[in-house]
């Protein structure tokens, strides 16, 4: 699935560097901005996805392109690399899609991923984006509602489970209906959890502990992905088997053994 993901991003990036080719120099390399939200050692896997994929299409960085990487959490934002003139800037998510198309309306821009780029307001349509913008979709809310039913199957005794979302995240309010939607058919409560920002995360965990839930749902967030080992580890404090919304959780050792327990 991942490397799906990382195919159409980069045909689309291609895509976006043949209309920028059009006004730059025969010899000179192509010079891509990657911006990505969490530091780049938590995005390793991603970026050497995208460099892998970079490599089977001709492309070696050093050599006949050039990345210029920048994170949003560090002191290099996307305004370097408007400055820097690059022909292509790809981003790792609605934040910093927003914060280019803020910066600039002739550098083309490639979402990696965007729950709802219409919503957003980055694209007129999925069909016709127009402007400068382009990229891929990955809205699938309805997934909330299998992983809610994938936890009833592992967890006989299933019956209250904390949700956490984050209210100002696009695609949170689809997300937590679908999961609802599965809640009701499987008799399960639902205690939704508004995790904001960092400081919410431990105080979410404090309520799912004294609602005495049974398991915790994350839905996805930027919030959650960049803070994603201080949620194992309260996972596994808190005694709270979890789902999570994307496969670096489980990379990054979110496993509970049920066995204990059942």
């Amino acid at each position: 699935m991942r490397k799906t993901v990382i195919s159409f991003a980069l045909c689309a990036m291609l895509l976006a560097l043949c209309f920028s080719a059009e006004a730059q120099q025969p010899t000179k390399a192509p010079r891509v901005g990657y911006l990505t939200g969490p530091s780049l050692s938590t995005s390793s896997a991603r970026i050497e996805a995208f460099r892998q994929g970079l490599r089977e299409l001709g492309y070696v960085e050093g050599k006949n392109i050039v990345i210029e990487y920048r994170y949003a959490d560090g002191k290099e934002l996307v305004r370097e690399l408007v400055g820097l003139k690059v022909d292509v800037i790809v981003t790792g998510g609605p934040t910093l899609t927003r914060a280019a198309k803020e910066a600039t309306s002739t550098i083309p821009v490639v979402m990696g991923s965007d729950p709802d780029p219409v919503g957003n307001g980055f694209v007129a349509s999925l069909a016709r984006p127009g402007g400068n913008i382009t990229g891929l979709s990955n809205f699938s809310p309805e997934l909330s509602g299998k992983r809610l039913e994938l936890l009833k199957e592992i967890i006989a005794r299933l019956s209250r489970v904390a949700v956490l979302g984050n209210s100002t995240e696009p695609g949170n309010a689809q997300s937590l209906k679908e999961t609802e939607i599965a809640a009701r058919a499987f008799k399960v409560q639902l205690q939704y959890l508004d995790v904001r920002g960092p400081k919410d995360i431990e105080t979410a965990f404090r309520e799912a502990r004294k609602w005495r839930a049974d398991a915790v749902l994350v839905l996805g967030s930027g919030v959650f992905i960049s803070r994603r080992k201080q949620i194992l580890e309260l996972a596994v404090k808190s005694q709270l088997p979890a789902t999570y919304s994307r496969p670096e959780y489980v990379e990054d050792g979110g496993a509970y053994d049920l066995r204990a327990e059942h």
